[in-house]
This record gives structure tokens, C-alpha cells and sequence, in this order.
């Protein structure tokens, strides 16, 4: 069963125009003309779990993964041979670097787990530092009532999921939010953060980071 509430199906109220600006969906951009990042695992087999196909984002636990995940630099076979960005993803996993990783942890040091990792470069040389990165903040703060998108119930792990298929406006709860600056969704796979953040990033100048206004989905 799905309620399908089409996002932009009436015009903006005035309290969604004064939600603009408040909170972000964050990741990683696109890469321009259908390039990626060259990197891969060399330890993927030993890095997941026994009858798992997927390596598990950290947790927090230093001893999660049975040795230190290990990237490599792969530029044969794509468009472009650039290094990865501050941010990145692969397989599901948040990859990013050592200036990241001090935005998010001066920012909101408690919402993160990282785990570090070797970065061997294609000529065999040692790489810039990259990290695994997980948002370990789960907050059910989405106003449904007060969002456009589509919510669809049924056979899900939570028993729905936010679709932003077709566009989406999102409001949170900041009775919810509290203090935190980035926080991850039960019913999705979206990441969101406050302005705090926003701006910690844009001052930084980090490369890779994808920040889109909730409102405007």
C-alpha cells in the first residue's frame, strides 16, 4: 500500500517557504560526464562478514573488521583517472578524506564512525588518507504532514519508506533534531544536516560534497 501524495501537486504555504535553507540532503555529487572514482577493495573478501556479498559500514567498534580496510587506486577503464574526491562512495560506503572527516568531527563528533583505511595508489605508492564513514544518528524527525513525497508501507524493513521518486518538500521537527547537525533517516537511505554543517562544508571547500535544500527535492 502506498500513499501517493505528489509533492508539487499544490503551491508552497508560507511555513514550507520559511523551512528553506534549514536542512540539507548530503552526499556525494556526481562525477561530470559519466566519470567515477578508481578505487576499489583490495580486501573485499575478507572485509565482509561470513554468507554477507556487502562490506558492512563501521560501527564505532575498532575491531569490526578482521584487518584494516585496504582501497587501491584502479584508473584503467573509465573516462578519467582522477583521484577520488573528499567524498565518494562504493558499494553503499561513504569514503572520504582526512579534511572531511575534521569538518564532521569538529561539527558534530558524535554522530559519525569512521574506519581508516590504506590507500595504495595504481603506481604502488601510498595514497592520501581515505576513511569509511557512516552516519550512526538515526532520527525518526520527518513532519509527514507537513512534507511532500511519496510514503510507501508494506514489506520494509521499518515498514515504510520515504520515496523523493518525482520530487519531494521536507520538513523536520526540531523538537526531534535537538542539537544535532546531521542526522540519517530510518526509512530511507538520506542523510540529512543542518545549516551548521551546510556552511562548516561550503567554508571548507571540500570537493565531492553534494548538498541539496530539503525543500526543493
Amino acid at each position: 500500500m502506498t500513499e501517493d501524495r505528489h509533492p508539487f501537486s499544490e503551491p508552497w504555504t508560507e511555513a514550507e517557504r520559511r523551512e528553506k535553507g534549514r536542512y540539507f540532503l548530503i552526499g556525494p555529487s556526481f562525477w561530470p560526464a559519466g566519470g567515477f572514482p578508481k578505487i576499489d577493495f583490495a580486501n573485499r573478501d575478507r572485509l565482509r562478514r561470513p554468507g554477507s556479498y556487502t562490506i558492512e559500514p563501521p560501527n564505532g567498534d575498532p575491531d569490526q573488521y578482521p584487518e584494516r580496510p585496504h582501497l587501491v587506486h584502479e584508473p584503467k577503464g573509465g573516462k578519467t583517472n582522477g583521484l577520488p574526491r573528499d567524498f565518494e562512495m562504493l558499494a553503499s560506503l561513504w569514503i572520504i578524506s582526512e579534511p572531511l572527516k575534521q569538518v564532521f568531527q569538529a561539527v558534530d563528533p558524535e554522530a559519525f564512525a569512521f574506519a581508516a583505511c590504506d590507500f595504495t595508489l595504481w603506481d604502488g605508492t601510498p595514497g592520501p588518507q581515505l576513511h569509511l564513514c557512516n552516519v550512526v544518528r538515526e532520527l525518526d524527525a520527518l513532519d509527514e504532514a507537513g512534507s511532500r513525497l511519496r510514503i510507501k508501507t508494506g514489506d520494509y524493513v521499518n515498514g515504510k519508506y520515504y520515496s523523493r521518486s518525482g520530487g519531494a518538500a521536507l520538513r523536520f521537527r526540531p523538537e526531534v533534531v535537538g542539537r544535532a547537525h546531521i542526522f540519517a533517516s530510518p526509512y530511507s537511505m538520506d542523510v540529512f544536516c543542518d545549516r551548521v554543517l551546510r556552511d562548516a562544508l561550503v567554508r571548507a571547500g571540500l570537493k565531492g560534497v553534494r548538498l541539496q535544500d530539503a525543500t526543493q527535492l
